[in-house]
């Protein structure tokens, strides 16, 4: 990931429509939302989630998978990852104690007795 790809990411999820959608999307994870599901959940237009969608899969942050009559969407979660490692690096300039607390607070949230580590 480099600095053009991680302001895309971040720019896609910077609007709230589309962090809301991003989140539903994360916390159904594996099974994914179908395109009107995830409108309905979100009360907004179908058109407009459409478009909403588009940004986040240009970002690479969704992918939609056609089943039957559905799109089904799912987060691309590989792409927050990217981003976030690429901002700690690149921030951190190999320095682990800088990087340190934002590790442990990942860690501490991401427990697998925990129910979601995106809550």
């Amino acid at each position: 990931m480099d600095t053009e790809d991680t302001i895309a990411v971040l720019s896609a999820i910077a609007q709230p429509t589309r962090l809301a959608a991003f989140r539903l999307l994360a916390r159904a994870e594996p099974r994914g939302i179908s395109a009107g599901d995830l409108a309905r959940r979100l009360d907004v237009p179908q058109n407009t989630l459409s478009s909403h969608l588009a940004v986040l899969a240009q970002a690479g942050l969704v992918r939609g998978e056609r089943r039957s009559r559905s799109i089904i969407y799912r987060p691309d979660l590989s792409g927050v990852r990217e981003a976030v490692l690429f901002l700690l690096a690149d921030c951190c300039d190999g320095r682990p104690e800088i990087c340190a607390p934002v590790r442990d607070t990942l860690s501490r949230l991401c427990q697998p007795d925990e129910e979601a580590c995106c809550k």
